[in-house]
């Protein structure tokens, strides 16, 4: 019913919006000088009261312009051209006079302009230039002390959720800049939850194309959407920040500072951060540096598919994705700096930190075989432990008016402690016993990394003609030590003890890489539309991989090398690629055809059995994209990638490891390459007058010659793992999104709906000791929702958003059992800004995910968070806050998902209820003072 009620309001909301208003005007663009026709000039309607944008549009190829539908008021006119002055024109629109005729508008050359002319006019809120929308932040009211962030919800286009994420124009914002520089990296929090509001002047939204695209001007396709933020000139010197800690109930705790300091082109910044909330670091985009975010689900009502997997040896790779209890510190310093006219830059970064989680996970596994079922379950408990420091440099140098050197550095150093103990059980389809286990693992890693590059880049004398060089060393050392305890017993077909397997060894892994690559590319105008692209690189890769297990001796020492565990290989590549790549841009097409091949030498050398491994291989990469702009805000892409996928090393010739006894994997030195085909769609709209967008993406991949796994399970339940290749059918996947949202002006509220599904069908071969069969996955989604939001300036905003999903699992091994089941996914947030300077806050997220004949379990969770907060003094810079996380207590950890003839529930430990009391401080002496009540 409420569904039902959102929906109609939607449509009826729309059908005001678009209700004719028989107000309008029109006119023509012309130079004063020249008297030609001004092509493309942009003619803006903005409300005389606020400045605030009602519609704009642009001339025709004959200068004139026309805008209907207007309604009646007090407006101003805008005409801006390139090099030349805006012109600017108040007007009126009433029952007396419903439309305006303006004529013939002259527009002068700003070059051509008499000195001490000066023509006024009231700031736009809003400039379309080119592909970039320009929002003047002095047209929007800010609250005292409010952040980049609050600024931003009240821009057309762009919303921002709870965690700081950041859509706009219905795309991800990756990249948040200040005065085009990134600040401390591309972490987008770092500058919308840290800088001030009242120091910023202008706002512009636009698609970042690549270094390379952008040097050369030919479009490759890679773009990221991106918000640049420039600072007031009278905001760069002087300093700000914010002091941040916070006490709860069960131990929990967390504690944040930021210090910036400004001078001009010069910034300076460090930040320090402490806590076991979840939080890793300042915001969402950090969070995804470390795996995911603390505090969201993994089941979201659908199972995926995936492969692949490490050496359980391995270092932990410091990755949160909220299972466990995690404590993090961490800490950074930023300085950049320009100088010599902007022809030198710097921009460094240091970043120090630990992150530690511990805690416990039960898995539930059902193994699908031809002959039956064998379902295993798992309990695990888990202390892991990172420290890490990264340093890195980027230094620009613009050698001349034609050429630029770019070089960058950067350092990491790595110490990792992994501590896990495991016990399991496998029972057969008739529920006697097949096998158990014991495990204890734990090990202690050391990790450098080094990368250093070049990129140079060079303007020839003919238009369009460029060459540019880049070059990349990458140097990676690794050395980890440490013990594994195992024991594992065996049982019969009447679930009588069989055999039982004892390992106790103390193992050691160093591994080393150095990869040199060399990447030249050449653009050569072939007409005024098409251009043609060269490129040629070459790659040396030197590995060496030395693990040794040892045995304990008479004397207790671990000092009996197993060589059936050990091994020493040396690994060699050479790669040859070059390539070609015909770029057409005519008129609002783009199209790019082009290949690149590359051959590559490949050679490993096992240094306890003297024997050489050899494999010379070629991998061809085909493309092709089209791209139509209809307009600035408005484009459709449709593209072909194909890829040859070699088989890795592991594959061909796997290192045997005996960490996980129940599972080994063999090696198949007959395989041969696969090939990936892709096709994508996208589809993007915006109308900055009813800010409204709309945006389609899809694609579609399949593979032929296909590798796959071939798992062999024998009567003890031991799984071997073999790859292979699959002749006569192509694994695919598949996937569609469609979203649209637009402001209701009448309601003064933001309303959207998006549509999705994805599928895909992958094949596994499976043995046992009745027979051998080729079992196909299926997996099917399909999900729905709306979203509603509103901000009213210190009054109050909110958002909520949700819908349903339907997901289809299936095995052709078990046509019996049913994975089908519905899902419903919801979440909502609000704040309320009280008289007194308090504001109330609350947030809540709803998961349901039905049960189904493997899972026999309904998984239903309402997680619900809420804070009250009062701010103190004349600008608002003290804030003490109570708030409440997992009111109702019922965040518990858990995941379904499937791996080829595997389905498996997963259960962890997880951050539950707690409440905390926080005191904050931002503290400011910039240039201007901050802003008045």
């Amino acid at each position: 019913m409420k569904l039902t009620s959102l929906t109609l309001l939607l449509v009826f909301s729309s059908m005001l919006l678009f209700a004719q208003n028989p107000y309008s005007i029109k006119g023509a663009v012309v130079d004063t000088a020249a008297t030609y026709k001004m092509v493309n000039t942009t003619i803006t309607v903005l409300n005389q009261k606020d400045s605030t944008l009602v519609k704009y549009t642009r001339a025709t190829p004959e200068g004139t312009f026309a805008l209907n539908n207007l309604k009646s008021g007090k407006f101003i006119l805008m005409v801006t051209y390139p090099g030349y002055a805006d012109y600017i024109e108040d007007f009126d629109l009433d029952s007396a006079k419903s439309s305006k005729d303006f004529g013939n508008i002259n527009v002068i050359l700003k070059a051509t302009l008499l000195e001490g002319v000066i023509i006024k006019g009231k700031v736009a809120a809003i400039k379309i230039k080119g592909d970039t929308t320009e929002f003047n932040a002095g047209s929007y009211a800010i609250q005292p002390n409010s952040k980049v962030e609050d600024l931003l919800k009240q821009l057309p286009g762009i919303q921002v959720d709870k965690d700081g994420k950041i859509t706009a124009q219905g795309q991800t914002v990756n990249k948040v800049l200040v005065d085009g520089e990134e600040f401390f990296g591309d972490d987008p929090t770092l500058v919308t939850k840290n800088l001030r509001a009242d120091m910023v002047d202008k706002v512009q939204l636009y698609d970042k194309k690549s270094d390379q695209a952008a040097f050369t001007g030919i479009d490759d396709g890679e773009k990221n959407k991106t918000i640049n933020i420039k600072l007031k000139e009278d905001k760069k010197n002087g300093y700000f920040g914010k002091v941040e800690g916070g006490i709860g109930t069960d131990k929990f705790y967390k504690g944040q500072a930021m210090f910036n300091a400004f001078k001009g082109k010069q910034k300076f910044s460090a930040y320090g951060i402490t806590g076991n909330t979840g939080q890793t670091g300042l915001g969402w985009g950090d969070r995804d540096k470390y795996g995911g975010s603390s505090m969201e689900f993994s089941d979201d009502g659908g199972m995926m598919f995936f492969s692949g997997g490490n050496d359980d040896f391995e270092s932990w790779d410091g990755q949160y994705n909220g299972q466990g209890i995690p404590t993090a510190h961490s800490g950074g310093l930023h300085y950049e700096n320009k100088w010599n006219s902007d022809k030198h830059a710097i921009n460094s970064n240091y970043k120090i930190g630990s992150i530690g989680v511990e805690g416990t996970r039960e898995n539930l596994t059902q193994n699908n075989l031809p002959g039956g079922l064998i379902n295993s379950s798992s309990n695990q408990t888990f202390d892991n432990l990172m420290f890490r420091q990264k340093a890195d440099v980027t230094y620009t140098i613009k050698m001349d008016s034609t050429s630029t050197l770019k070089l960058m550095i950067d350092g990491t150093l790595k110490n990792s402690k992994t501590r896990e103990d495991n016990i399991s059980a496998s029972l057969r389809g008739d529920n006697t016993r097949q096998n158990t286990g014991m495990r204890s693992l734990n090990n202690d890693g050391n990790q450098q990394l080094f990368n250093a590059s070049a990129f140079w880049t060079k303007k020839l004398k003919k238009k369009g003609r460029t060459l540019s060089v880049n070059v990349k060393q990458a140097v990676n050392e690794d050395d980890t030590k440490g013990y594994l305890d195992s024991k594992s017993e065996f049982f019969d077909i009447q679930g009588v003890l069989d055999s039982t397997l004892l390992v106790n060894q103390y193992k050691t892994n160093k591994t080393s890489n150095s990869a040199f690559n060399t990447n030249m590319t050449y653009t050569e105008p072939l007409s005024k539309a098409l251009s043609l692209v060269l490129s040629y690189g070459l790659g040396i890769n030197n590995s060496n991989s030395d693990r040794k297990s040892f045995n304990k001796g008479a004397s207790g020492e671990y000092d009996i090398l197993d060589r059936q565990f050990s091994n020493d290989f040396d690994l060699d590549q050479l790669s040859n690629q070059g390539g070609a790549t015909f770029n057409f841009k005519k008129d609002k097409s783009t199209i790019n055809l082009g290949t690149k091949v590359s051959t590559v030498s490949f050679r490993q050398f096992d240094a306890y059995t003297n024997k050489t491994f050899k494999r010379n291989f070629m991998n061809w990469n085909p493309q092709v994209s089209y791209q139509y702009r209809f307009s600035q805000q408005k484009s459709i892409y449709l593209g072909y990638y194909g890829n040859t996928s070699q088989p890795s090393i592991d594959q061909i010739q796997p290192v045997r490891v005996n960490t996980d006894p129940l599972n080994e994997s063999i090696g198949n030195p007959n395989l041969k390459p696969s090939f990936r085909s892709s096709i994508n769609l996208y589809y993007n709209s915006y109308k900055v007058l009813s800010d409204q967008y709309v945006y389609i993406n899809g694609g579609y991949s399949f593979t032929t010659n296909a590798i796959i796994n071939h798992t062999t399970t024998d009567g003890q339940g031991k799984n071997f793992y073999q790859s292979i290749n699959l002749h006569d059918k192509s694994p695919y996947n598949y996937n569609f999104n469609f979203g649209t949202n637009k402001k209701i002006k009448a309601l003064d509220m933001n309303v959207g709906l998006n549509l999705r599904t994805n599928g895909s069908v992958n094949y596994t071969q499976v043995s046992d000791t009745v027979r051998t069969e080729l079992n196909t996955s299926k997996s099917y989604s399909y999900s729905g929702g709306l979203n509603i939001s509103k901000y009213k300036e210190k009054k109050y905003d909110f958002r909520i958003s949700g819908g349903p999903s339907y997901n289809i699992i299936t095995s052709s091994l078990q046509t019996r059992s049913n994975n089908k089941g519905w899902g419903f996914q919801g979440d909502a947030s609000f704040n309320v800004y009280l008289p007194g300077k308090i504001q109330i806050g609350s947030d809540a997220d709803y998961q349901f995910t039905a049960k189904t004949q493997t899972f026999s379990q309904d998984l239903e969770r309402f997680i619900w968070n809420a804070s009250i907060s009062k701010k103190f003094f004349k600008q608002e810079n003290l804030r003490v806050s109570l708030s409440g996380n997992d009111l109702l207590n019922q965040n518990v950890g858990f995941s379904r998902y499937a791996n080829g003839n595997m389905v498996t529930q997963n259960s962890y430990t997880t951050i539950q209820r707690y409440f905390m009391c926080t005191l904050s401080w931002d503290f400011n002496k910039m240039g201007g003072s901050a802003p008045k009540k």
